[in-house]
């Protein structure tokens, strides 16, 4: 998620390291902070790969910035990543948040529709947060007025963006 954050956010401009630290806390900060500790280190193994370029340019009154920028073969991967998401990139709610923050840069309608199309086929599967054995429970089945909450807000959630994914694979797939 956030190598995927990095390079999304360097498709769009060149950033320096704390300027690019800030609009993915944005993003993901609410659910997971970014800390230096991981931050740098990711940018160094992207660097390291040939994805990303550093520049070195003068400060404001203050130490030169490292600017960073994403190269072409990280435009490659950036693609790569967008079109064929792991698994865990489309069920987990905030991992599929950031592909679907820069599933633009694909710039494929049809290679668009088809990971929208994943995660419409993942939310189309019976589930639920609690089960009687082997079986989802519905809210109305549930007593515990705070879990019969969790699932009446999880319902909600899930009919919006299940409405919402059906309305774009069809503006995408000319529906």
């Amino acid at each position: 998620m956030l190598e995927l954050a990095i390079l999304g956010f360097l498709y769009d401009a060149s950033l320096h390291g704390y300027e690019l630290r800030k609009r993915i806390a944005a993003l993901t900060g609410h659910v997971k902070p970014v800390a230096e500790g991981s931050l740098y280190p990711a940018i160094k193994r992207l660097e390291s790969a040939g994805l990303l370029a550093r520049e070195t340019r003068p400060g404001c009154g203050a130490a030169p910035r490292h600017v960073l920028s994403l190269t072409e073969h990280g435009r490659e991967e950036l693609r790569h990543r967008l079109a064929e998401p792991a698994e865990s990139d489309i069920t987990d709610e905030n991992r599929w948040f950031t592909v679907l923050a820069f599933l633009r840069h694909l710039g494929e309608p049809a290679g668009q529709a088809a990971v929208l199309e994943r995660r419409l086929a993942f939310l189309q599967q019976p589930t639920s947060f609690f089960h009687s054995g082997d079986r989802p429970l519905r809210a109305e089945e549930i007593e515990d007025p705070f879990r019969r909450g969790v699932l009446t807000i999880a319902r909600a959630t899930s009919r919006a963006e299940l409405a919402w994914l059906r309305e774009t694979i069809g503006s995408l797939r000319g529906v």
